[in-house]
């Protein structure tokens, strides 16, 4: 019994580590939020290379390449490098339109490898090696950057040379879709509304994000270059980067907006990629960190950071562990009542971050509407345990595992429908362990009214809720599918845009 005990106590206290944090980095957050980065002038124009990552993004492609055109940069000043590693007949598009916009005068080449080796960090490295460009912005196939976007962040890293990278924050061009695009909606408005400046403002490590971002070359070749020994690369070398000196600068002022996954499946399938990939940075990184020269508070939330996925084995096991704490009815010590506040934490960050990102956002609900939403958030975060926690275990072992790319549909408004379209992802290989989860808590609760443990219930009941919410939205969407299509282009494949004249 102390041995058991003694684990439930560990695991949360651990968990509340972690929820004490969003609560600090909440308070940073508000302390720090009047402060700025105004835009420097810039005396003199440097070659900037756009480079898009592209993997079977037929329905998506030729938006980003029209926005990419677009921006308000001088031409002999702008390279674009369309990195495509497509199996599909994107690649014939992608060619087609990358001679339209060369015979309109802009510098675009596409660099189309036969064979994916190292996946985006590998056609990262690829195209680094053949860019002209001292800068290189990069945009996932999903983003939509804004006409101003380069005039608005080249002139920090020319202003500043210890800036190896400018982060820009995320928008969403679908939040309004739906509960599960509001939802991720507001978990990431979490971490580019409150975290990011947090992080950035007090003076600690903070990621690139893989994509709204612009690098410094010199800072990509210090830092050892693009990496695929992790399935976060962006991560891997954004802390490569910082712990070889450079700085990072965040800018929530300067947005990009991107099309939010719609199908259950995919987001799972995401998370698991971002789960372990982030435990392998923890793995390879985790020593050199706390090795550094940084002060220990920027050297702790470093370690916070990176490792923030193992709350879901954590939980997993919490989850387990009251089996035997209700059976036995062990008598749990009342300083526990007081880790309770600790789960505060996530809904003022969560909060906070609608209040400080959700004006000016297009497509957008108010913020006060869009709390509303916010326990569909907190239920989907608990939902995808089992997907996250093998993606964590699998990264603290070693596995190795392909890249698997969230899969965008090109859906924008309501009037939309993803389900006809090329790319749906397969249900969840960690449906199952999702389903048994949900019946061993329903077992829990059954229990617990039986042995008079009221306070478990509670608790018990979201996390019922949580799995169900994943278990049911991801068999009925998948009840919902018709027959794949025959490909089509996306939307009439139409002429592509004229530059405006610029002085």
């Amino acid at each position: 019994m102390p041995v058991l005990l003694f684990f439930y106590i560990l695991i949360v206290l651990c968990l509340s580590i972690y929820s004490w944090n969003s609560l600090w980095l909440t308070y940073r957050c508000w302390r720090t939020r009047h402060e700025g980065a105004p835009t420097p002038p810039m005396q003199e124009t440097p070659l900037v290379t756009v480079q898009l990552p592209v993997f079977n993004e037929f329905h998506v492609v030729e938006r980003l390449l029209a926005a990419v055109a677009a921006l308000d940069y001088p031409r002999d000043r702008l390279e674009i490098q369309v990195l495509d590693d497509s199996t599909d007949e994107t690649t014939a598009l992608v060619r087609t339109l990358v001679d339209r916009y060369r015979q309109q005068g802009l510098d675009i080449t596409l660099l189309h490898r036969q064979e994916r080796t190292g996946y985006k960090a590998g056609a990262l490295a690829e195209g680094l090696r053949r860019a002209k460009g001292e800068f290189l912005a990069i945009f996932d196939a999903d983003f939509v950057p804004p006409a101003d976007w380069l005039r608005r962040t080249v002139p920090h890293l020319v202003a500043r040379p210890e800036l190896g990278l400018v982060q820009t924050r995320w928008t969403h061009l679908n939040a309004t879709y739906s509960p599960l695009t509001m939802a991720q909606a507001i978990i990431l408005d979490g971490q580019f509304g409150v975290e990011h400046r947090a992080r950035n403002r007090s003076g600690y490590l903070m990621n690139f994000n893989g994509t709204g971002g612009i690098w410094r070359r010199a800072a990509i070749e210090a830092a050892g270059g693009w990496s695929a020994a992790t399935l976060t690369e962006d991560l891997d070398l954004s802390y490569r980067a910082q712990l070889a000196g450079w700085r990072v600068l965040y800018l929530p002022e300067v947005t990009v907006p991107a099309e939010l996954p719609p199908q259950m499946a995919a987001y799972c399938a995401q998370q698991f990629r971002w789960a372990k990939g982030s435990a392998q940075c923890l793995r390879r990184l985790a020593g050199p960190l706390w090795r550094s020269p940084y002060p220990l508070m920027v050297r702790w939330q470093g370690l916070l950071h990176i490792s923030t996925y193992l709350c879901y084995p954590l939980m997993l096991l919490f989850l387990l562990l009251n089996l035997p704490v209700i059976w036995w009815q062990i008598s749990l010590p009342h300083i526990l009542g007081g880790f309770s506040i600790a789960t505060l934490g996530p809904l003022a960050l969560f909060i906070t971050a609608q209040i400080l990102t959700a004006a000016g956002q297009p497509q957008e609900l108010p913020w006060w509407r869009r709390i509303a939403y916010l326990p569909v958030a907190l239920l989907l975060g608990s939902g995808i345990m089992v997907s996250a926690t093998r993606g964590v275990i699998e990264g603290l072992l070693g596995r190795p595992s392909p890249f698997q790319r969230t899969p965008k549909f090109r859906v924008e408004s309501r009037q939309d429908s993803w389900r006809q379209r090329r790319y749906r992802a397969p249900l969840s290989p960690d449906l199952g362990g999702t389903a048994g989860l949900a019946l061993y808590v329903l077992s829990l609760m059954a229990l617990s009214w039986l042995r008079h443990s009221w306070w478990t219930l509670p608790f018990l009941a979201l996390y019922e809720a949580g799995f169900l919410l994943v278990l049911g939205m991801s068999l009925w969407q998948h009840l919902q599918l018709r027959p794949r299509p025959s490909p089509r282009r996306p939307r009439g494949l139409r002429s592509a845009p004229q530059f405006a004249t610029r002085k």
